[in-house]
């Protein structure tokens, strides 16, 4: 069994790991010397989360909230409100730009200021790791190396093109950075020089942060116009196992079986023609939500439910301050590895077919549903101790 060294020094393989880039750097046009720069001393940081390391346990990904915190602890109510007051500020102040973000990408400003505010506290947060370090070491023993080894790459263009430097470079520990936390292939993709100073300055330039953000969205599918979701009360007799993204109705159509859209908001005959899903965080318990096709881009912005729904909701704050009609009442998640273990067994007897990740999303919580019906339990599609007891039985 082989243990990992603590320092690159005497680390040989890591270094050959990362000489043996340089063809592929070449190919994307960094040069040599800004490679040898850049990878000179360079060391593995064996700390971070996500990483497979010979020897030693999985690091697994604790601490990434939204995947392990309940939705009350995740969108707590003091930060929502602060970061809505905070962004009523930021709105004046940006009033020109957003205004001009909002009809050239058809994003509303709210929706981009929460990105900014969930992402980096509306660039409060620094950043805490240096970004060429965290992408070398996830595309050598990261869980996703082969995506992190082309990122590892970009990130060093980034540097080779003169976009940021080195110092400026500060990511998470997933590789992120800027304002709006972008990966370096995002950036490509997707980074816009709003400001018109020649640059795509996405670590100061909050015009230029904003728009590139706007572009992602618009580039994954955003719609001009539409809503990311609607907050309903369900009927009683609401099968919370069609709470997945496969399953889409008109708005109409949920309103017909009974939906109700929260605080008696009236929807138009385009937003009733619109098509959505069904989104119960909490399963049966908590709110519910109607969720447009924006709703999907955000996630596509990040895969977690609860920071679709943090942005969402601070977006919302911004215009009528009011909390979740109904409000959540989860009290306790399950692990990340209870979650993976009964993924497995679902897996196992045909009822969950999508990735085992640990994060209890739509399709796991609709697969946990759809096992309490068949093993007689009470159908709630919470993935609870008592389901995992059962399941492992």
């Amino acid at each position: 069994m082989s243990i990992l060294p603590t320092r690159a020094a005497s680390d040989p393989a890591f270094t050959q790991f990362i000489a043996s880039l340089w063809p592929e750097a070449q190919a994307q046009g960094v040069s040599r010397a800004t490679f040898d720069r850049e990878t000179a001393g360079l060391e593995p940081d064996y700390k971070l989360p996500d990483l497979i390391l010979p020897g030693r346990p999985a690091t697994g990904a604790p601490s990434q909230a939204e995947f392990v915190q309940v939705p009350a602890d995740y969108i707590k109510e003091a930060s929502i409100a602060r970061l809505a007051a905070e962004a009523q500020k930021l709105m004046a102040k940006y009033r020109s730009a957003l205004d001009g973000i909002e009809k050239q990408f058809g994003v509303p400003a709210p929706i981009v200021l929460a990105i900014w505010g969930r992402e980096t506290d509306f660039g409060r947060y620094t950043l805490p790791y240096d970004g060429v370090r965290v992408l070398a070491t996830q595309a050598y023993v990261g869980r996703r190396k082969d995506q992190y080894r082309d990122e590892f790459i970009l990130g060093l263009k980034l540097i080779n093109d003169g976009e940021v430097t080195r110092k400026d470079l500060r990511a998470s520990w997933a590789g992120a950075t800027g304002l709006t936390q972008f990966l370096p292939s995002e950036f490509y993709k997707h980074a816009v020089d709003f400001d018109g100073d020649g640059r795509k300055d996405i670590w100061h330039s909050v015009p230029d942060a904003l728009a590139s953000a706007a572009e992602q969205l618009v580039n994954k599918g955003w719609q001009r116009g539409v809503r990311w979701a609607y907050e309903v009360t369900p009927p009683a007799n609401t099968d919370c196992t069609s709470g997945v993204p496969e399953v889409t109705k008109p708005l109409r159509q949920w309103l017909r079986e009974g939906f109700v859209p929260v605080r008696g908001q009236r929807l138009s005959a385009a937003e009733q023609a619109e098509e959505a899903s069904l989104l119960q965080p909490e399963g049966v318990y908590g709110p519910s939500f109607l969720t447009t096709k924006n709703y999907f881009v955000i996630k596509e912005y990040n895969f977690s439910d609860l920071y679709v729904l943090f942005v969402g909701h601070l977006a919302d704050r911004m215009v009528a301050p009011l909390p979740f009609a109904t409000p959540w009442s989860a009290s306790t998640q399950l692990r990340t590895k209870d979650v993976e273990a009964m993924q497995r067994h679902l897996t196992r007897i045909g009822l969950y077919a999508d990735r085992v990740d640990g994060k209890a999303g739509m399709k796991t919580r609709s697969a946990v549903g759809a096992y309490q019906k068949q093993a007689g339990l009470t159908v709630d599609c919470w993935p609870s101790e008592a389901v995992l007891r059962s399941l492992s039985r």
